[in-house]
């Protein structure tokens, strides 16, 4: 497992099909479902999958992805943040996603305020861009927090 970046309170590394049970976990929690989507990721096959075709292969394809954000301390996973190159977006976005248990602690926030510097100083990647539903007002002011401002509205299906 290939570690990114190192945060005071955080490891952020390369998802492995180690991490089946977490993203079950992660992609099946009602902000999950409610912002982001249904997957349809309901068993272990299907999150192993979901790892190898969308997480991992972005690593090879793009040279960075969402990276599974885990505590220093215990290394216990608890969010995913990171970059991603969608076909419907002309520049790069960033993406995090948090296990409920662990929201309002500001762990969010330390990963993606470094995802940002490293896709700037080590990526050479001149603009991020983030899209989130209209009505999630945590990913909305933690995008304002990185300084991210409204551009636009955009439809993704």
């Amino acid at each position: 497992m290939k570690r990114i970046l190192e945060t005071k309170r955080l490891y952020l590394r390369e998802f492995s099909l180690d991490d089946v049970d977490f993203v079950l976990e992660l992609v099946n929690t009602p902000s999950w479902i409610q912002y982001i989507g249904d997957r349809n990721i309901r068993t272990p096959g299907v999150a192993e999958e979901y790892i190898r075709e969308n997480l991992r292969k972005s690593y090879t394809k793009n040279g960075f992805g969402l990276w599974l954000m885990e505590l220093k301390k215990t290394k216990t996973p608890i969010d995913m943040c990171g970059l991603v190159n969608r076909d419907s977006l002309e520049d790069i976005d960033i993406g995090f996603a948090l296990l409920p248990a662990y929201g309002r602690k500001g762990y969010t926030y330390e990963a993606a305020k470094a995802t940002l510097q490293y896709a700037k100083e080590e990526l050479q990647i001149s603009k991020i861009v983030a899209i989130t539903d209209q009505n999630n007002m945590a990913s909305i002011g933690l995008l304002n927090k990185i300084g991210l401002q409204f551009e636009k509205k955009i439809k993704t299906f």
